[in-house]
């Protein structure tokens, strides 16, 4: 049996209405599960960057890759796990913390580089960023304080910079000429 692994895939598309609804039904009415999910514009407003994180061997990344690439919107899809690539996750996180436990939890805070954003008499809130191994660690380590809510971001990711990398708008560009023939 293929191994299944998780893959990062970057999807440059057109930033307009209902672009996200139809990347996201391709994968449902296939059976593919989107394990995170983050969407927001780039620096050329006409271009938003869906960052997907799915699990699936080689064969069903290259299915999500062609499928995807079939959509109209879609100016670029590229599998950053092949890559050298950054990936943070945001996670806020409110936990139980009277007087007696606020310097528990601001010292864990400090270790993951955390920051304290919301306080009151009974409660914490802690923003944390990093890679999914950190945020896991840190919401174990969380869980002896009662976890009162949860909220993460889901993955994002970046190529590394390398001499090959186009920016959007370079990627944008060719694939309006492509269009113009």
């Amino acid at each position: 049996m293929p191994e299944e692994k998780k893959h990062t895939i970057s999807v440059l598309v057109a930033n307009q209405f209902g672009v996200l609804a139809r990347v996201s039904g391709m994968f449902s009415a296939r059976g593919y599960n989107i394990s995170s999910l983050c969407v927001g514009e780039t620096q050329d407003p006409t271009i938003s960057r869906m960052t997907v994180t799915v699990r699936g061997d080689d064969n069903v990344l290259s299915q999500i890759t062609q499928q995807l690439n079939k959509l109209v919107d879609v100016i670029e899809v590229e599998d950053l796990t092949a890559r050298l690539f950054v990936e943070r996750e945001l996670i806020m996180i409110r936990v139980a913390a009277n007087s007696g436990k606020r310097r528990e939890v601001l010292e864990v805070a400090e270790i993951f580089r955390g920051k304290i954003v919301d306080l009151d008499s009974n409660t914490m809130t802690v923003e944390v960023t990093g890679a999914q191994g950190k945020v896991g660690a840190f919401i174990e380590m969380m869980r002896p304080f009662g976890i009162l809510q949860l909220v993460r971001t889901g993955e994002i990711a970046i190529q590394r910079a390398a001499d090959d990398v186009k920016t959007d708008k370079e990627i944008a560009d060719q694939e309006n000429k492509c269009a113009a023939k």
